[in-house]
C-alpha cells in the first residue's frame, strides 16, 4: 500500500460495493444472500446481515492469501497498532495463541516459559504443539491478593534453568485490567535470543489514549494477541495478531494461522475488524472521550457511596512504558518492581468494603437491576466499559448500587468467610500461598492459579486422550492428593484451575470447593455442577 488512509476501511467498503452490485450468487454460502429465506420471518434480523455474508471469489480477496481489500485492511490495522505485520482472526484471540505456541515450538517436546495462570486457549496451545512447560509463578498484588505477571527476575532466572525454552508467553493485562511494565521481561527475553508472546486479549485499546496503558507491542513484546471484540468495537470472534521484529518465523506463523482458522473466514466479522481499526484510527484518542467520561462518573458516585471499593494500583504508572520495571532489568532484585502498577480505566472492578455481599452476590443483585457485569469472584464484580459506554448508562449502574447498599445495609447478606484485609509480602510467592497469607475472600479467585514452585519442572503436555478405564469419579471434597483426569475451567475467565495429569493440592480442592459454593460456573468438566472430579484411578497407575 503506497500510502496510509486511516479513514478506509476496504474490507467494508467492498462488501458495500457488493451489496450495491446485486450480482446473482452461483456460489455459496447456500442462503443466496438471504434469498433463502425471502417470504418468511425465520431469519429475522439476519437476513439483512447475510445479504454481506459472501466467500472468496472474485474482488473478495482471500484472508489466507491476501492481495486486495484483506490486504491493505491488515496493513491499516498495523500502522493503527504499531505493528510491522498484523493478521485477522476470525475465531477469536484462541486462534492466535494456537497459531503463536505452534510456531515458535514447532516440534513436540519444545520448551515453553509462561505463567501458570494462563486462558485455556494456551493450554490448548500446549496440548497440540506437544509442549514441555515451564510454569513460574506470577507476582502478587499484596492488597487484592491477585496475581498479575511473572516478575523479570523470575523469567531470567527461568531461561538460565532452561536454555532450550522457545520462548516466553505472558497475559498481559489480566482479565481485571491488571498490568505491570512489560519492557523488563521483553529486555530479558532479547538477551537470551527468544522472543516474548502477549495474550494482550484484553488490552486491544492500550496505547490509543493517555489515560490508558502502553500496549504490549510498545514495550517490546514479538508477538500480541488481541481481542478487537473486547473492548474496541468489532463483532463477537473478531480479533487480529501483530508481529514485529525478527523472532518469529512469519512464513511458519501464516501457516500456523491457515491451519487454526477455518477456510471461510466470517467477512462480517472482518468487516467488523476493518471498521474497530477506522474507528480508533481516524478518530485518535477522541474516540475515548465518552467511554472515560462515564467511567469517571462511576468513579465520581464511588466517592459518595463508602459501600463500596474499586480496585487500583498504589501508584498509577499507565502509559509508562519501561519505567515501571526498568530498576528490575538494571539488577534490582524483584521484590523492587511492583506487582501491579497499570490499571485499565475500563475495568472498574468493585467489591462491598463492608464485607455484606461477596462478589458472586453481588453480581446476582445487579443482574436483578437490569445490570450486567462481566464478571464476578468470590471478592469482586468486574464492569467492563468501553469507547461505546455512556454517562448515562454509568448513573443507572450507581443508582442500581445504591439500591443495593440501601437493601443489605442491615447486614442479612451473606457475608464471605473473612473480610479482614491482611498485608502480603511484596516478593512473588514461591509456594502454595498458605492459609491466612492472602485474603479469605480472593482466595479463591477464578483467576489465580499457583504452582508448588517460583519455577516447575517440566511439565510435559500432548494430545493423548484420557483413558476412562484408567479414571473414576469421587467427591469433590475427598479428591485432594489425587490426580486430576479432565481439566477444570471456571469461566469467564476461562483460567484452567487443573489440567489432566495435574496433582490436586488440598488448596485446590478447597478453592473448587468455594467457588462452587459462590455459584462459579465451569466447562471442560464431566459435572458442571462439580460435584464430582474425575481423577485418575489409583489402581491404574495413575497415582501410583
Amino acid at each position: 500500500m503506497d500510502r496510509i488512509l486511516p479513514g478506509r476501511a476496504p474490507v467494508y467498503e467492498m462488501l458495500e460495493q457488493y451489496r450495491m452490485k446485486g450480482n446473482i450468487s452461483y456460489h455459496v454460502p447456500g442462503h443466496k444472500n438471504g434469498e433463502a429465506y425471502r417470504g418468511s420471518e425465520t431469519a429475522g434480523f439476519l437476513s439483512e446481515v447475510m445479504g454481506y455474508d459472501v466467500t472468496e471469489i472474485t474482488g473478495t480477496d482471500d484472508l489466507h492469501h491476501p492481495e486486495g481489500v484483506i490486504r491493505e485492511a491488515q496493513e491499516l490495522a498495523a500502522d493503527c497498532f504499531g505493528a510491522e505485520e498484523s493478521f485477522f482472526l476470525v475465531g477469536g484471540s484462541t486462534a492466535g495463541n494456537l497459531a503463536l505456541i505452534l510456531t515458535v515450538c514447532s516440534e513436540p517436546g519444545m520448551t515453553l516459559i509462561l505463567q501458570r495462570n494462563v486462558h485455556k486457549s494456551v493450554i490448548h496451545g500446549l496440548m497440540l504443539a506437544g509442549v514441555q512447560a515451564i510454569f513460574i509463578e506470577p507476582q502478587i498484588d499484596p492488597l487484592s491478593g491477585l496475581a498479575v505477571a511473572p516478575a523479570a527476575a523470575a523469567v531470567q532466572a527461568a531461561l538460565a534453568a532452561y536454555p532450550e525454552a522457545a520462548a516466553v508467553l505472558v497475559t498481559m493485562p489480566t482479565y481485571y485490567g491488571m498490568g505491570s511494565d512489560l519492557a523488563p521481561l521483553a529486555r530479558v527475553c532479547h538477551t537470551s535470543g527468544v522472543p516474548l508472546l502477549v495474550d494482550e486479549a484484553h488490552g486491544a485499546h492500550y496505547g490509543q489514549h493517555p489515560a490508558l496503558p502502553a500496549g504490549a507491542l510498545m514495550c517490546g513484546a514479538d508477538g500480541v494477541v488481541q481481542s478487537t471484540h473486547k473492548m474496541l468495537a468489532a463483532l463477537t470472534m473478531g480479533a487480529m495478531l501483530h508481529v514485529q521484529g525478527p523472532w518469529l518465523d512469519r512464513a511458519l506463523l501464516r501457516q500456523r494461522l491457515a491451519m487454526v482458522q477455518s477456510s471461510s473466514p466470517s467477512y462480517p466479522v472482518m468487516a467488523s475488524l476493518d471498521l474497530a481499526r477506522r474507528l480508533v484510527h481516524s478518530q485518535g484518542a477522541g474516540a475515548f472521550t465518552a467511554g472515560l467520561a462515564a467511567v469517571d462518573v462511576l468513579r465520581r458516585g464511588l466517592a459518595t457511596l463508602p459501600r463500596y471499593g474499586l480496585l487500583q494500583p498504589a501508584a498509577p504508572l499507565q502509559g509508562v512504558c519501561g519505567g515501571a520495571g526498568s530498576a528490575a532489568a538494571a539488577g534490582t532484585p524483584p521484590q523492587g518492581q511492583a506487582a501491579y502498577s497499570t490499571q485499565d480505566p475500563f475495568k472498574a472492578v468493585i467489591y462491598d468494603a463492608a464485607g455484606g455481599l461477596g462478589g458472586f452476590e453481588l453480581q446476582r443483585r445487579l443482574e436483578e437491576k437490569g445490570m450486567g457485569p462481566e464478571m464476578s469472584d468470590d471478592r469482586h464484580v468486574v464492569l467492563a466499559f468501553s469507547l461505546g459506554s455512556k454517562a448515562e448508562d454509568a448513573q443507572q449502574l450507581l443508582a442500581a448500587l445504591r439500591e443495593i447498599a440501601e437493601e443489605t445495609s442491615g447486614g442479612s447478606a451473606n457475608p464471605p468467610e473473612s473480610t479482614a484485609k491482611q498485608e502480603l509480602s511484596t516478593e512473588y510467592l514461591h509456594t502454595e500461598p498458605a492459609e491466612g497469607q492472602v485474603q479469605a475472600s480472593v482466595k479463591y479467585s477464578t483467576w489465580n492459579n499457583f504452582a508448588n514452585d517460583l519455577i516447575s519442572s517440566p511439565v510435559l503436555f500432548s494430545m493423548k486422550p484420557v483413558n476412562p478405564l484408567e479414571t473414576e469419579g469421587v467427591r469433590l471434597e475427598y479428591s485432594a492428593g489425587r490426580t486430576a483426569a479432565e481439566m477444570v475451567i471456571p469461566y469467564p475467565p476461562g483460567i484452567p484451575l487443573l489440567y489432566p495429569g495435574e496433582r490436586i493440592s488440598e488448596h485446590i480442592c478447597n478453592r473448587l470447593i468455594n467457588l462452587r459454593q459462590g455459584g462459579a460456573k465451569f466447562q471442560a468438566c464431566a459435572d458442571p455442577a462439580l460435584q464430582h472430579i474425575q481423577v485418575y484411578n489409583i489402581k491404574k497407575g495413575g497415582d501410583a
